[in-house]
């Protein structure tokens, strides 16, 4: 299979699944209140091949490719309007805090006022 073969094909794969409903989930209504899930959708995908030339005559190639799907929110239909509610992610607030207590002690670190006592002995009386 050529690189270009391999790509459409994957291509073909990938427009089978990205679509609207990937995203938008199944709308639930509940009294005069309706709720469409929303998700964040990523792909990612890659193809390489090679030959060795005439006198190998090898030719190989290969792809991948991954989809993931993490919830982003909800739409909140009313009578009184509608809104987006958003799901937050504990990793990226973790990493968030953790990024900036890091940088906080490192500013800290370089500003601080370094001390420096200078303590005089006494002198020795009578004695050299």
């Amino acid at each position: 299979m050529s690189i270009q073969d391999l790509l459409r094909t994957m291509g073909e794969q990938l427009s089978t699944t990205a679509t609207v409903e990937s995203v938008y989930g199944d709308p639930v209504a509940v009294g005069n209140r309706t709720v469409i899930p929303v998700a964040r959708v990523r792909y990612a995908f890659g193809a390489g091949g090679g030959s060795k030339g005439e006198a190998g005559a090898r030719d190989g190639g290969g792809g991948g490719g991954s989809v993931s799907a993490k919830p982003a929110g909800a739409l909140e239909i009313t009578p009184a309007g509608t809104r987006f509610v958003t799901f937050s992610d504990p990793t990226a607030v973790g990493i968030a805090l953790a990024v900036g207590a890091a940088l906080g002690a490192i500013i800290a670190s370089l500003t601080m006022t370094k001390r420096v006592e200078i303590v005089k002995a006494p002198a020795l009386s009578g004695r050299r």
